[in-house]
């Protein structure tokens, strides 16, 4: 009897989901599956390019766990228009861009990748957001649940209310509902 193989998968998150667990001081819950966690450089530049409470917290994260991350065109643009002094392009969904970039590079590769989309954003669980179909989409609060689940985390209400009382604005939209 032959084995199935399985497809690698690939956590990639989105900016909100890494605010949410930096303010938690829960970032490492990305890595309790045991998927690859990737960042996409233009995700990566939105979380760590100002002084915020939680830019340093995940910049370090990102350094200690030596998480790879995926260069894109989506980015490339945005920083060859920053330094040639042109107006770069409005920063608004473009770590979403680059993100569906990785994912719909995942549905050529071979062997098969997964990619699971963490985000928080309440305009992306109602837009139509392009994905292969060996990719996932997932918020934030479904990851903790999902987390709670397999027993992982003992509270996925817990990390809501520790991100809140850091400081967090999270948000109230559940998808899916």
């Amino acid at each position: 009897m032959t084995e199935a193989i399985k497809s690698p998968i690939v956590l990639l998150p989105d900016a909100g989901p890494l605010i949410t667990l930096a303010y938690a001081d829960a970032l490492d819950l990305l890595l309790k599956p045991g998927w690859s966690v990737r960042m996409v450089d233009m995700v990566q530049h939105e979380v760590t390019r100002n002084a915020t409470p939680t830019s340093a917290k995940i910049r370090r994260w990102i350094i200690n766990h030596s998480i790879p991350v995926f260069s894109t065109r989506a980015f490339q643009s945005y920083q060859a228009a920053r330094s040639g002094g042109e107006v770069p392009p409005r920063k608004a969904n473009l770590g979403e861009l680059a993100i569906q970039e990785v994912m719909s590079d995942f549905a050529l590769a071979v062997p098969v990748t997964t990619g699971v989309f963490l985000f928080e954003d309440h305009k992306i669980a109602r837009a139509s957001f392009m994905l292969p179909d060996n990719c996932r989409k997932i918020s934030t609060r479904a990851w903790l649940l999902f987390l709670e689940g397999k027993g992982w985390i003992d509270s996925a209400a817990e990390i809501e209310r520790a991100a809140i009382a850091s400081g967090r604005n999270f948000s109230q939209i559940r998808f899916p509902p």
